[in-house]
C-alpha cells in the first residue's frame, strides 16, 4: 500500500457552499460534491473527451459532465446504470478541525469501458470510380403539401446532367426530409468539446444528419449546394446544417486534420429578393474554411431584385429558362472537371498555416 497523501484542500465552511466544484490537489483536477451533508470526491476528467467534471452539474448521485452529458457516481466515480464499466477515479474524503483533506494515493482505478467506434470515424479512403456528386438542397416546405422550388428544380437538372450526360454517381439530400438537431454550442464550451464525428451524432442515433457527413465526407468528390434567398441570406436549413458542421472545421485547427479532402464546392442561389453576391460569400467563405476547391465561376443565381413581390412570376421565369437549366448543367460540369484534377492529383495539397489558426499541437515551435 502507497503512503498515504492527505492534501488539505480548504475551508469546510466555504468548500460545502458549491453542490459541485474543481479543486486542484497539485496538479490533479478534482471534481469535489456536497450533498446531504457529505463531501465525495472523484477525478475531475471526463473518460469520454477529458471533460471538466468539477464544472458540471449534479444529477441525483451522479455528476454530470458538462460537455457531452456523461454521468459519473459521486462516490464510486462509477457510470450511470449499464455504464458502469465506466468509472473515473475515486479518493477518500476526511474532514479535521473545518478543513477538508483529500489522499490522492488511495485512488480507485479508471476504467474505460469499450465502445465500438462510430461508423463515420473511419479512415478517409476514397473508393474507385467515376467523380461522385450530391447534391444537398436547403429549402424547406411542407412534405404533406409540397410546392415549386426553384433552387430544387434547378439542382435536379443539374443532377440530372452529371448522371445521364456525363456518367457520373449522384445523390441528393433534401435536408427537409432529415430529422436532425440543432448544433448545441459544445464549441462554446471548449474547442476540445466539439468532436469528430459530431457529439451529438455519436450520442444520438436519431440524428439522421449522419447521412451528410457521410456523402461529404467519404463519399461524394462535389458538394452542390442549393438555397434560395430568405431575408438577404441563405435558407435557415443551411445554417442549422453548417453550424454542425462547425465538427470538421474544428478538426483542421485542433487536430490538423483535413476531412474534406479533395472536394469541391459549388453553388445554386435563388431567390425573389436580391443579395445574390451576400449570400454566395456566405457560402464560398464557409466552405473555403473547410477546405473545399472552387471551379471557375462558381455559382448561378437568379433573382428578380427587392421590388418583385410577384412571386409566381419568379417560379414561371425559372420554369420557362432555358439559359438557368443550361447555366446549372454547366456549372455541374465545371465542378466536376475541378474534382478529377484534384482526385487525379493534379492540385497539389496544401497545408494550413494561416494566421491565428494553426493546429494546438504547432503552438509551441519557435516562431523566429
Amino acid at each position: 500500500m502507497p503512503d498515504e497523501q492527505w492534501i488539505d484542500i480548504g475551508s469546510v465552511a466555504e468548500l460545502k457552499l458549491k453542490p459541485v466544484q474543481e479543486v486542484m490537489c497539485g496538479t490533479t483536477p478534482i471534481a469535489l460534491t456536497y450533498q446531504n451533508g457529505s463531501f465525495a470526491a472523484i477525478s475531475g476528467a471526463c473518460n469520454h473527451v477529458g471533460g471538466p467534471l468539477g464544472e458540471g452539474t449534479l444529477d441525483g448521485e451522479y455528476v454530470v459532465c458538462p460537455w457531452h452529458y456523461w454521468k459519473f457516481h459521486r462516490q464510486t466515480g462509477q457510470g450511470e446504470p449499464e455504464y458502469e464499466e465506466d468509472q473515473v477515479p475515486a479518493y477518500p474524503v476526511k474532514m479535521e478541525n473545518g478543513r477538508l483533506h483529500i489522499d490522492l494515493s488511495s485512488a480507485t482505478k479508471r476504467k474505460k469501458q469499450k465502445h465500438q467506434p462510430h461508423p463515420l470515424a473511419r479512415p478517409i479512403v476514397r473508393q474507385p470510380g467515376p467523380i461522385r456528386v450530391v447534391g444537398i438542397s436547403t429549402t424547406s416546405m411542407t412534405r404533406e403539401h409540397p410546392r415549386y422550388s426553384t433552387s430544387d428544380a434547378l439542382l435536379e437538372v443539374a443532377l440530372e446532367h452529371a448522371s445521364a450526360a456525363l456518367q457520373l454517381e449522384t445523390q441528393c439530400i433534401k435536408l427537409r426530409e432529415l430529422n436532425f438537431r440543432a448544433c448545441e454550442g459544445f464549441y462554446s464550451k471548449s474547442a476540445s468539446a466539439c468532436t469528430w464525428p459530431c457529439s451529438i451524432t455519436q450520442m444520438d442515433p436519431t440524428d439522421q444528419l449522419d447521412r451528410v457527413y457521410e456523402a461529404i465526407v467519404h463519399w461524394a468528390d462535389v458538394i452542390l449546394i442549393a438555397t434560395p434567398i430568405r431575408w438577404g441570406n441563405a435558407s435557415s436549413l443551411y445554417y442549422k446544417m453548417v453550424e454542425r458542421m462547425n465538427c470538421i472545421q474544428n478538426q483542421e485547427t485542433i487536430a490538423n486534420t483535413h476531412l474534406l479532402k479533395n472536394k469541391v464546392a459549388a453553388f445554386i442561389i435563388m431567390g425573389g429578393q436580391d443579395n445574390v453576391q451576400g449570400v454566395a460569400g456566405q457560402l464560398m467563405t464557409f466552405f473555403s474554411e473547410v477546405g473545399c476547391q472552387f471551379p471557375q465561376f462558381p455559382f448561378i443565381a437568379h433573382s428578380r431584385g427587392w421590388s418583385a413581390e410577384d412571386m409566381e412570376r419568379n417560379v414561371s421565369e425559372v420554369q420557362n429558362s432555358r439559359e438557368l437549366r443550361e447555366g446549372a448543367q454547366a456549372l455541374v460540369a465545371r465542378a466536376v472537371d475541378m474534382a478529377a484534377l484534384m482526385v487525379e492529383g493534379r492540385v497539389p495539397e496544401q497545408p494550413l498555416v494561416r494566421g491565428g489558426r494553426k493546429a494546438h499541437q504547432l503552438d509551441s515551435e519557435p516562431t523566429g
